[in-house]
């Protein structure tokens, strides 16, 4: 089995750490299930210390990046999770419907086996939402509007979807793309970038001139300028949503 993050993931556990504020909206739409799966699981940022948790992840790499005490894990996939029908109370899946490859079967069995559905990803229909997409990167739009669902999609493989936006923090500590909407230079950075798979999974070079207006910018003010007023927001809403299905 080869997954996309035993070839992006090395060193992903270091720059991808959970966010608190994230993680307590996670658990808040979780309720109280006695048993939870979290599929697509990698190294388990945002799996509750409270819950009784089984974790499926596809990467070798991502499952070698869990730390102690972290919850079991099954080298397993989405799209055919070895469990039977309504096994858990709940179905977790944190921004990875984006790279299972058929993604209306991976929804299927989310709904097969377990009896809430609750699921991060980002909304399509926001992609104008993010100056940093929006104005200089837009190749990184291009690449994920063909990999997330829209909501339409995710309501035909779920059902009726309590659609909850996610706003991300400032300071936020996940570094996932949004996360440094008010930090412009950490995307200069090429660490920050490799943990971030819409940079991670474009050709080399794609986004250099893009980069190098961004840089620009910064060093003349003209970011600044334009965005500054970014600077005195608390958090920002750039397309992040929670959704959380009921299946029968």
């Amino acid at each position: 089995m080869r997954a996309v993050y035993d070839v992006i993931g090395t060193g992903y556990a270091a720059k991808r750490q959970p966010d608190p504020r994230i993680a307590r909206a996670i658990r808040a739409a979780l309720g109280s299930p006695a048993r939870v799966l979290n599929v697509g699981a990698g190294a388990g940022s945002y799996e509750p210390t409270d819950l009784r948790v089984l974790a499926v992840e596809p990467s070798s790499e991502m499952i070698r990046q869990r730390a102690p005490g972290r919850a079991p894990v099954v080298r397993a996939v989405a799209e055919a999770l070895p469990f039977p029908a309504a096994s858990f109370d709940a179905a977790l899946a944190v921004l990875t419907v984006h790279h299972w490859s058929d993604r209306q079967g991976g929804l299927a069995e989310l709904a097969r086996v377990a009896r809430r559905v609750v699921v991060l990803t980002w909304d399509p229909g926001c992609r104008g939402h993010f100056w940093l997409t929006r104005e200089y990167l837009p190749e990184i739009v291009e690449l994920d509007l063909t990999r997330f669902p829209t909501l339409e999609e995710f309501a035909r493989g779920l059902g009726p979807l309590d659609v909850r936006p996610l706003l991300v923090p400032h300071d936020c500590r996940d570094g996932f793309l949004g996360a440094f909407w008010r930090r412009p230079e950490a995307y200069l950075d090429p660490e920050v970038r490799w943990a971030i798979s819409g940079f991670a999974q474009l050709p080399a070079g794609r986004v250099d001139k893009g980069l190098a207006r961004l840089a620009d910018d910064l060093r003349s003010g003209r970011w600044a300028d334009r965005f500054g007023a970014l600077r005195e927001q608390e958090s920002a809403d750039l397309g992040y949503r929670l959704l959380i299905a009921e299946c029968p």
